[in-house]
């Protein structure tokens, strides 16, 4: 009986102070958008801890990308004591909005403000190390992704994206918050290194600091987002860090098989998975390691 009474105390105290995902009701939001925050501090949150920001595809939020089992960052979370950020789209059908000039322009007040100022409120309120902040997401999520990349790169030090477009391809005509783009999906949106590297320059006019290193996933037979968008992706990001479009190394069946992995210098690496639609799984162990986690 007494085995058992302190077996049912444990259990308890076990679940009262398990981790969970929680919601930032106040994160001091000073953005248009009314992206939602939430927070996963793990039991064994190591001091001055990494921080992860998770952002989700569309037709899903916060909650339900965080309970997939398919996304393993909680597992990260776990198994290194980093923290995580989940934010959730505000916009109809959930995908984010990277079609707006507000999304697409620093403090333009769009939802890349939102998640900048969810990061801000990390740092400052949780301790995580403003110099390991980290991004990563899949389709919408890599497209946001690649827009905080051009946005906030003062903030982050390193992105993974999984089929995701080039940071400004779904910008709309119209100024409209939250438009699928046909033309960009499709891959015909087509631009040169140079051309594509000024959109991103254009987000953050008069910006010289350092810029995040970006890893890019992208599957050849994806029929959401055109694998065309990996070769825009990849010439953006190359023209930005002006380094060659040759990679400087190439590895078959790297880091699973039918993947090719591809370096250009230090800050650009593409990943191209044959075979694979939309979207490239999350691959913890290989986006770890580029955050150096």
């Amino acid at each position: 009986m007494l085995f058992s009474t302190l077996a049912s105390t444990a259990l308890v105290a076990s679940t009262a102070w398990a981790a969970s995902l929680t919601q930032v009701p106040n994160y001091n939001n000073n953005a248009t958008s009314k992206a939602q925050m939430y927070v996963y501090i793990p039991d064994n949150v190591v001091a001055n801890p990494p921080l992860v920001v998770v952002i989700h595809s569309c037709q899903s939020n916060a909650q339900s990308y965080f309970q997939n089992s398919a996304i393993p960052w909680r597992k990260g979370s776990d198994g290194k004591g980093y923290i995580t950020v989940w934010p959730s789209s505000p916009n109809s059908g959930t995908c984010w909005d990277v079609s707006s000039k507000q999304s697409l322009s620093h403090l333009g007040g769009g939802d890349s403000q939102a998640i900048a100022n969810m990061i801000a409120y990390a740092i400052a309120t949780y301790g995580a190390d403003p110099e390991r902040v980290y991004v990563t997401g899949g389709s919408s999520g890599a497209m946001m992704s690649n827009v905080l990349a051009a946005t906030y790169p003062e903030l982050i030090r390193a992105v993974s994206l999984y089929s995701g477009v080039a940071a400004g391809c779904f910008a709309s005509a119209s100024g409209g918050v939250d438009q699928w783009n046909n033309s960009c999906s499709g891959g015909q949106s087509r631009a040169t290194p140079e051309a594509w590297r000024q959109v991103v320059l254009d987000m953050y006019p008069g910006y010289e600091g350092p810029r995040p290193k970006m890893q890019v996933w992208h599957g050849s037979v994806d029929g959401t987002l055109a694998p065309q968008n990996y070769n825009e992706t990849i010439k953006q990001w190359t023209a930005v860090f002006n380094v060659t479009q040759t990679p400087t190394s190439q590895v078959a069946n790297s880091p699973k098989q039918g993947y090719t992995t591809s370096d250009y210098g230090e800050f650009v690496q593409g990943i191209y998975a044959q075979g694979v639609g939309h979207s490239v799984p999350a691959n913890l162990t290989a986006s770890e390691a580029w955050f150096g986690l």
